[in-house]
């Protein structure tokens, strides 16, 4: 007997801060569910952005989600029209953070013809594919919010970006928000309460059976309430192990950026770190040195927003030490630098996990810094007179956002969040992914470890290729020479005459070069980088991405540069 329930979308929604018959590409329609003059019927007059051809701010959000639809279609086989039901309404909001969007599937079913696992729900969209019907075929199977009021000067001024280029500047591209919103309604998410440990009316989600715990050697389908309650806030500690997801994280995922203790042994090891989204990537080889907890003597001493530093002496050729609060993380940065320190350690101030990233702007500073945790923090203040040393580095033998078996992480920070706990990507994942609680730079049109792990819960009844379901004979090809001085050579094929974007990123997300975006013939093609940025800048040594791009085709690889 098949079972379904209807959802409520305050409930089963989660926001971003954000198979019998012949498979086809899906179709994923937009259902404008607003009223007339706001959301999508936004009257006011705009030019024409990035791509979009609306003339209207209406016109332009309609396009953005449609032209989001058309992408997961494109990469999704579904014989069973897919149904968003849209508004833009005024959610959550302050001049600095806010919700941007949530969504979630507007039904589930278990136990129906074609289901892999018995007593397990799905949502809606998945469940209809998997059927091969369309199992309500009145209702809609994803609804979604976005926030009308993001632009407004009490809710993030610096405004929605409607083009679909990726150029979106200071301004938040609403492309990859959409992109995301609806990865959850197609089924990234699970439906058992992260809170409480409850499954969803008495049965376990699809997810479940992909959760697993490091610590305690279970699937979340196999735990107990208690059990589920403890690993969801379990530390870096829950992966998803589902085969797609790991055999595609390490081309996605760059080497793993850490704090090494050198000494003393009373506490060396290795320690996770959060990155900056400004100054230096950190290297394989590293920086070394005495750590230094600054004094500014202003205030909580240690925080760094203060020039001059009362011990300047001390930090200068030394790794600054400081700790988080009172100004930008870039200032604190800046002013460690302009005292000679050689990196920084920002020590969160209040409880939790993991340590997040380092948002903020500076082209000036050209030293590392990264974030760790109060308790790590507290670890090295008590340690700073026993002889504190340590490495700022990146492993290229892990992955940034895995375990050490290559599993990728889930979210579980400590305390929870509901509404982001488990139901997204880990933040320690570099370069960020779609699927991330937050949205961050970079992010535009690749749906990455998303199409992957949607292999592994059922949407792809065959094992895909390397990439995102790519077409025949489409590929990114080696680069050479890797490692590479000077400059390489990158070679990819086309399945067919289409738009091609190549470029090269940062492991931070961050576009260093754009080398190709054009329209080329099939075949093979190579381009060259010189190792230069966009400005025509020689980049530091470190390790690079190099994504090709197609409308229905991602693929991305690494190339370290030496100087």
């Amino acid at each position: 007997m098949r079972a379904r329930v209807s959802l409520c979308l305050a409930a089963a929604a989660l926001g971003l801060l954000a198979v019998a018959g012949a498979a086809r590409a899906a179709t994923v329609t937009i259902n404008n569910l607003d009223g007339p003059g706001e959301g999508f019927n936004d009257p006011t007059v705009v030019a024409a952005v990035g791509g979009n051809p609306g003339t209207t701010v209406g016109a332009q959000r309609l396009y953005v989600f449609q032209y989001a639809a058309n992408i997961w279609g494109s990469l999704l086989s579904d014989n069973i029209t897919i149904q968003v039901n849209a508004t833009f309404d005024p959610l959550s909001c302050s001049a600095t953070s806010g919700v941007l969007g949530s969504a979630g599937p507007a039904t589930v079913d278990r136990d129906f013809p074609g289901a892999p696992f018995a007593g397990t729900w799905y949502n809606a969209a998945l469940a209809n594919k998997l059927a091969n019907t369309d199992l309500d075929p009145a209702g809609a199977d994803i609804t979604a919010q976005f926030n009308s009021s993001v632009g407004m000067a009490t809710c993030l001024p610096q405004g929605w970006y409607y083009g679909v280029d990726g150029n979106e500047g200071s301004q938040i591209e609403l492309l990859p928000v959409v992109l995301h919103e609806i990865g959850h309604g197609l089924g990234f998410l699970t439906l058992t309460d992260e809170s409480t440990g409850s499954e969803f009316n008495g049965f376990p989600s699809v997810w479940d059976h992909f959760l697993f715990d490091d610590t305690q050697g279970l699937h979340w389908n196999q735990m107990s309430n208690a059990q589920r309650m403890a690993s969801a806030i379990n530390c870096q500690k829950l992966v998803w192990d589902g085969a797609g997801v790991t055999a595609r994280a390490p081309i996605y995922l760059g080497p793993k950026p850490l704090l090494h203790v050198n000494s003393p042994g009373a506490i060396a090891g290795d320690y996770a770190v959060g990155v900056a989204t400004f100054g230096p990537t950190l290297t394989s080889g590293g920086v070394t040195g005495n750590v230094v907890l600054v004094n500014d003597g202003v205030g909580t001493t240690s925080d760094g927003c203060e020039t001059p530093f009362v011990n300047a002496g001390a930090v200068s050729g030394n790794i600054a030490l400081v700790d988080r609060g009172t100004c930008a993380f870039a200032v604190k940065v800046k002013n460690a630098q302009n005292a000679g320190a050689i990196a920084v350690i920002v020590a969160d101030n209040a409880a939790g996990c993991p340590p997040n990233g380092m948002g903020g702007v500076d082209a000036t500073i050209t030293i590392p810094s990264v974030r760790v945790t109060q308790a790590d923090g507290n670890t090295l203040k008590a340690n700073l007179g026993a002889g504190l040393n340590v490495t700022l580095r990146s492993n290229p033998a892990q992955l940034a956002g895995a375990d050490p078996a290559g599993k990728v992480l889930l979210y579980t920070p400590n305390p929870i969040q509901p509404g982001s706990s488990v139901s997204h990507w880990d933040t320690s994942c570099e370069p960020s992914l779609l699927m991330e609680p937050a949205i961050t730079p970079g992010l535009s049109k690749e749906t990455d470890l998303t199409t992957a792990l949607f292999s592994d819960i059922g949407w792809y009844p065959y094992a895909m290729a390397v990439g995102d379901a790519p077409a025949a004979g489409t590929r990114l090809g080696v680069s050479f020479p890797n490692p590479a001085g000077a400059a390489t050579t990158i070679e990819y094929s086309l399945a067919r005459a289409e738009a091609v974007e190549l470029s090269i990123y940062d492991l931070g997300g961050r576009l260093v070069n754009r080398l190709i975006a054009a329209e080329q013939p099939a075949g093979g093609h190579s381009v060259r980088w010189n190792g230069h940025d966009l400005a025509g800048r020689p980049v530091p040594a470190g390790v690079y991405l190099y994504r090709l791009r197609t409308p229905d085709h991602s693929e991305s690889r690494h190339i370290a540069v030496v100087r």
